[in-house]
């Protein structure tokens, strides 16, 4: 029987049918991919995710939105990381396991996954590693977005947006026409609080910090490809392209 929730088919328009089937046809040729994409806030992943996801017919997990999905949905996982952060505790490395191997059962990752910003720690990616191989699989690769600290600070504290339309702007790269002021309505642009020069340095160290002996221990098992991430968004993406083709 058929869930309440359940879409009916015929009610679905024939070109968006055709469009999920030809989707689904040219997907099948694609070789799994299973994906952990590491890098500091402003390097470029949430510019590339999305064309590697497209490319490679992956699906996108992010643990962030999956804890909330969960939380929503009020599935076991979900009803248990509700308790803990209702108590202010941080959610364990089980439960965050968990829903991600809830996650990927799911036929949108049939083909794999993009993990973006997990693990964060040894202890997480020794979690990971053992709940794929529970489920007969490994990760393929772990895209490390590696750029110079300095040249980050140059790309976020140049970020201006305009609050309304969500139009964005770089003091260097992409100025506005008069500075401060977006082109299209005049009105001031605002800068977002975690653009700060402050911010940035205190989350870069955190990230150093956590991060490294994430690197270090995929080093170890030859799954990390280090990524000039400085260069234009084209040039990564050739390089991304050629890293999960080999």
């Amino acid at each position: 029987m058929a869930s309440a929730s359940a879409v009916n088919l015929e009610d679905v328009p024939s070109e968006t049918l055709m469009s999920e089937l030809l989707r689904r046809m040219k997907c099948a040729t694609k070789p799994d991919k299973r994906l952990i994409l590491i890098g500091p806030p402003g390097s470029g992943k949430g510019t590339q995710s999305p064309i590697i996801k497209d490319e490679y017919c992956l699906c996108h997990l992010a643990t962030g939105d999956m804890l909330r999905a969960a939380v929503a949905a009020k599935t076991p996982l979900g009803v248990k990381a509700k308790e803990a952060m209702d108590k202010g505790e941080l959610v364990s490395d089980d439960l965050v396991i968990g829903i991600i191997d809830e996650a990927i059962k799911k036929p949108c990752c049939q083909k794999g996954f993009i993990l973006d910003g997990y693990p964060r720690t040894v202890a997480q990616a020794e979690k990971l590693d053992e709940m794929l191989e529970k489920r007969g699989a490994k990760l393929d690769k772990v895209l490390n977005f590696k750029i110079d600290d300095a040249i980050l600070e140059e790309r976020i504290t140049g970020r201006w947006i305009h609050l309304s339309s969500g139009r964005s702007y770089h003091s260097k790269f992409a100025p506005p026409k008069v500075p401060g002021v977006d082109d299209v309505t005049g009105e001031p642009l605002i800068q977002r609080k975690d653009d700060t020069a402050a911010v940035l340095k205190s989350r870069l160290e955190a990230f150093h910090q956590q991060t490294e002996p994430v690197i270090e221990y995929y080093t170890k098992k030859r799954l990390v490809v280090n990524l000039h991430a400085e260069k234009p968004p084209k040039e990564v993406t050739a390089e991304v392209q050629k890293s999960l083709s080999s």
